[in-house]
């Protein structure tokens, strides 16, 4: 299977504006014909944000919503079926709309170490304060995905799954700038090693399909994502340095999709599709890739969710994202 078979070349970021299941569900399938993705729906409420939703899929570990946010608790409760009851709900409504689909179907769900720096333990502070804590969230990370990953396969058989898992704190874990329940220090910095161990082992769940992890933070870590089993890195591309280049450069090389996020995630004046991402081209020559890699290499997408754009706008994003990827396909150069 050949990269443009395995990813499309436009889809969204994951959540979207609204609390209609059904509808969202038409807008991410009508949107993107050969690359729809599940849609999250945060404006519900509790369970429906990505935390919560992430937090519903854990095995053997449970969490509640606190005044502080999210924590870890001994066993499910409302916000536990709650979270559960939504996502059941998102995917009947994307299984309605995807019969007969066959190709890449993208579903999200939060990283192992966003999840950590978000999850409080009993004590209030984050799970990123203890190594053990950590390990265990990973694990049972890993064992809900795989149900979730098998259960997606088993209603939309003819899907080639991507999984994207979603780290905008990685590089906050990474820098030590996580900060503590009383707002005053920030967590130590997470081994190197360990994080890229840790990601490696929630990447292996989906060792039948490729993975994404999507950042919208700035200094994206694309070689420890390359290296953790990455497929595919996805990114704000507004938020790229020159620091990034070489990384971007060596990943298109060794064969990993860029997701580049070229339109604005909340309303925004949208210019004509090809100066969305002139940008790209211009990245492109200044690293002296091949024009012809550019539809190979690169899926398009909104720079981040959708859930703060209004609805309207939210629907010409998406439909911006396929006119932009087909306007780098047919000019690469």
């Amino acid at each position: 299977m050949n990269a443009n078979t395995v990813f499309g070349a436009a889809t969204g970021v994951g959540s979207l504006p609204g609390i209609d299941a059904r509808e969202a569900a038409k807008t991410a399938t009508g949107s993107f014909e050969d690359f729809p993705f599940l849609p999250e729906l945060p404006a519900r409420g509790p369970g429906a944000d990505m935390i919560g939703r992430t937090a519903g899929l854990l095995v053997e570990l449970y969490a509640r919503v606190e005044p502080s946010g999210w924590r870890i608790g001994d066993r499910p409760g409302r916000d536990t079926r709650r979270a559960r009851s939504w996502l059941g709900e998102d995917l009947d409504a994307l299984e309605e709309f995807t019969q007969e689909y066959e190709g890449p179907l993208k579903v999200q769900a939060v990283g192992p170490w966003t999840l950590a720096a978000a999850l409080e333990l009993r004590n209030g502070e984050s799970a990123l304060s203890d190594p053990g804590a950590c390990r265990d969230l990973a694990a049972s990370l890993a064992e809900g995905l795989r149900l979730h990953l098998a259960d997606v396969r088993a209603r939309i058989p003819g899907a080639h799954v991507v999984l994207q898992l979603d780290e905008p704190s990685l590089t906050a874990v990474l820098r030590g700038q996580v900060r503590t329940a009383s707002g005053y220090r920030t967590h130590r910095a997470v081994d190197r090693q360990v994080v890229e161990a840790t990601l490696r082992e929630v990447v292996g769940v989906h060792a039948d399909g490729p993975v994404a992890v999507h950042s919208c933070a700035p200094d994206v870590p694309f070689a420890l994502l390359r290296r953790a089993g990455a497929a595919a890195v996805s990114f704000d591309f507004s938020l790229l340095t020159e620091r990034d280049e070489d990384a971007i450069g060596e990943a298109v090389e060794g064969g990993t999709r860029l997701f580049v996020g070229v339109v604005p995630g909340t309303d925004a004046a949208l210019s004509d599709p090809a100066g969305s991402v002139m940008g790209v081209r211009t990245l492109w020559r200044r690293l002296g890739l091949r024009p012809g890699l550019l539809a190979e290499s690169v899926t398009v997408t909104p720079s981040c969710g959708l859930a703060g754009a209004s609805p309207g706008y939210a629907r010409q994003a998406l439909a911006h994202c396929v006119r932009a990827a087909r306007s780098l396909a047919d000019n690469p150069e």
